[in-house]
């Protein structure tokens, strides 16, 4: 069974930082695309970044967040990190760790095979 667990959310102020972390288990991690989608209030679901398997390790990012998020990986420790940095109250949502994702396009067009449950980032201002 496949299981992505989130962990790191909470409530910032703007300019502030989190970084969520995500435990998955149940497939052969190395061979799959990993990374990040949100969901704020009112919106659809969005890809937030995503890095490809450990042969390239090539990293991706929806424009609002480039420069201030950081996606990695632990193929060890068959995990996913979000690293948030300069938050604003645009990037309040449900955060959801996602594995097997199709990263091609623009974010709004990802999509992930699994996702996690998620976890609540709140920026206010």
């Amino acid at each position: 069974e496949v299981q992505l667990v989130e962990s790191g959310g909470g409530s910032v102020h703007t300019g502030g930082s989190l970084r969520l972390s995500c435990a998955a288990s149940g497939f052969f991690f190395d061979d799959h695309t990993t990374g990040w989608f949100r969901q704020a209030p009112g919106r659809g679901r969005e890809g937030v970044a995503c890095i490809e398997r450990e042969q390239s390790g090539r990293t991706k990012y929806a424009d609002s967040v480039k420069g201030r998020f950081t996606v990695s990986r632990d193929n060890v420790e068959n995990t996913v990190s979000l690293q948030m940095n300069n938050l604003r109250p645009e990037d309040t949502a449900v955060y959801f760790c996602a594995a097997d994702i199709g990263c091609a396009g623009r974010a709004s067009d990802w999509f992930a095979g699994f996702l996690g449950q998620g976890t609540q980032v709140t920026v206010s201002a």
